[in-house]
């Protein structure tokens, strides 16, 4: 019981946006780290060493784990990095047709910065500092473009203006943080350890298509899952009303934890293909 009411005041914190939540990415960047090879995580780890030049000092940025989160906590100093805002997501109405170059002006979505920063990763001409500035902003986008709610969008945030509970829980919680944090936290807790070594046969069906198949992948799930179970009927049905809150039973949330993980695991095999291509 004391369990449940200190879960009930977390959860009734406010906390901002952030796909996948720390845990989350975390796994994510464990997963990768576990399936990359010794030789490029040699050379992904010399890079911390440029730590001090990228000069926040309140965001360390030591490991793969900082690294991770890196992104979401230099969002704070809004004068330095408030430009950054959009390269976490791309808010694709789920009601039109799937178009990820109308909703991604000059590079400003996340599916872009992917394929950014894995090119200035993989340029070793660039300065040590630069690269592993790049390198965080590759694994904090690449989990952040593989959460649903950083993809699909009903003119609502991607579900940040959508009043959401988590079985008994209320709080201040709303659709998208409920997708960040308390699903992805008990689906990567549920059932076998995620972050383990996968063998090629494992890996070989995640890492296919392009970033713009991800992002349709992520879309597709807001469309045909997220916003179904949270208005309790169709996608583009009637949306959730200001003052209204989406109720998610337990069978809504074993329809999820499965998409969830399946997710996690795709970001992290995909993000570990990405960095073997770059420091391999």
């Amino acid at each position: 019981m004391l369990a449940r009411l200190l879960l009930i005041a977390l959860l009734a914190l406010p906390a901002p946006a952030l796909a996948w939540g720390e845990y989350g990415h975390k796994t994510i960047a464990s997963i990768a780290e576990t399936n990359i090879s010794p030789k490029a995580k040699a050379r992904m780890n010399a890079l911390f060493a440029a730590e001090k030049l990228i000069a926040t000092p309140d965001c360390p940025l030591r490991n793969i784990g900082d690294a991770s989160v890196w992104a979401d906590c230099v969002r704070r100093d809004d004068v330095r990095w408030g430009y950054t805002g959009p390269w976490h997501y791309i808010n694709m109405d789920i009601c039109k047709p799937f178009d990820i170059k109308s909703n991604c002006a000059n590079g400003n979505c996340v599916g872009a910065q992917v394929t950014r920063n894995e090119t200035l990763l993989a340029d070793k001409s660039l300065p040590a500092h630069i690269r592993l500035e790049a390198l965080a902003w590759l694994v904090h986008t690449m989990g952040d473009m593989h959460q649903p709610m950083h993809g699909g969008d009903r003119g609502d945030l991607g579900g940040n203006r959508v009043s959401a509970a988590y079985g008994i829980v209320e709080g201040r919680m709303n659709l998208h943080r409920l997708w960040d944090t308390p699903i992805a936290e008990r689906a990567i807790t549920q059932g076998e350890a995620m972050a383990r070594r996968y063998s090629a046969a494992e890996r070989s069906p995640y890492l296919t298509g392009s970033v713009e198949d991800w992002a349709l992948e992520s879309w597709s799930i807001a469309r045909e899952t997220a916003y179904p179970l949270a208005q309790d009927g169709p996608a583009c049905g009637p949306a959730i009303k200001p003052g209204e809150r989406a109720q998610h039973d337990d069978a809504d949330i074993d329809t999820m934890i499965p998409i969830v993980r399946q997710q996690v695991l795709r970001a992290g095999l995909r993000l570990a293909d990405a960095l073997e291509r770059a420091l391999g």
